[in-house]
């Protein structure tokens, strides 16, 4: 079922700047037997990009009931929430737009998920690569074009995720996920205030880490650094937690610092 501003929709018109221009936001949230997960953290990554790209704040109360009207009841579940700009506009000019347009969608939760969660996920390294935009970096703006295409490129590798490297060859994420790893007492993560996107799961990791008192460092890091981990994983909103057990043909075992974060947030 989709809704459109809050009607049973299932198309949107030609002159919806999202379809234009890319000229939105969205962001997937999970559902647990219809229950939305991490519901604050989403509102306000979705304000955030909003705010960048000059687009009004939606009545979130209003949302909220459109949501209950289309999510699912089963054990897990996603919700896609889409946000445009509007209808109108000349060219790329923003002015004489009509009002934001808000969908959303249910969606099925992907049982692969559930064993890569358990047994671990093997990912690749894209050779093309992400450009540097600290502009929009960070933000799930609707412009995937570059992760479309490294997602096309690392499956034709043979693999279903890969590691995405910016254009100066740092580490960013992959093409679906945020990326942490263990070694020498502290997690890693990348920074990703000249590209990638700041998931709503990488937050909660970084907040249940600090609740264990393990060193979190965010930074510009080279592929060596992370081949040298003790123990790597990968996380977003649906999946939540996957550890990686390769990543080409280096391989790396599932480890305790990775297996206590998953219990904790899978709890």
């Amino acid at each position: 079922m989709y809704l459109v501003n809050g009607q049973p929709i299932s198309t949107v018109a030609i002159a919806d700047r999202s379809f234009q221009y890319g000229d939105g936001c969205f962001t997937t949230i999970l559902t647990k037997q219809g229950v939305v997960q991490h519901w604050s953290k989403h509102v306000e990554r979705v304000n955030a990009c909003l705010d960048t790209l000059a687009i009004s704040r939606p009545n979130w109360r209003q949302v909220e009931t459109w949501i209950a009207q289309v999510r699912l009841s089963d054990e897990l579940a996603g919700i896609k929430l889409h946000f445009s700009r509007g209808e109108g506009g000349r060219g790329y000019s923003p002015t004489q737009v009509g009002s934001p347009n808000v969908t959303i969608s249910a969606f099925a939760f992907p049982r692969h998920y559930e064993q890569w969660c358990k047994e671990g996920v093997v990912l690749g390294v894209c050779q093309q690569t992400l450009g540097i935009n600290p502009m929009l970096a960070g933000h799930k703006h609707n412009n995937r074009l570059e992760q479309i295409l490294l997602k096309a490129e690392i499956e034709r590798q043979g693999f279903a995720d890969g590691i995405a490297l910016d254009c100066n060859g740092k580490v960013i994420e992959t093409t679906m996920a945020n990326i942490f790893w263990f070694q020498g007492g502290t997690l890693h993560t990348p920074s990703l205030s000249s590209a990638g996107v700041v998931g709503v799961m990488r937050k909660v990791v970084i907040e249940q880490a600090l609740r264990m008192n393990i060193d979190v460092k965010e930074s510009e890091y080279e592929m060596t650094t992370l081949l040298a981990a003790e123990e790597v994983f990968i996380t977003n909103s649906i999946l939540r937690l996957a550890p990686v057990t390769g990543i080409g043909n280096q391989t790396f075992s599932i480890g305790p610092i990775t297996r206590t974060i998953q219990e904790k947030i899978l709890s």
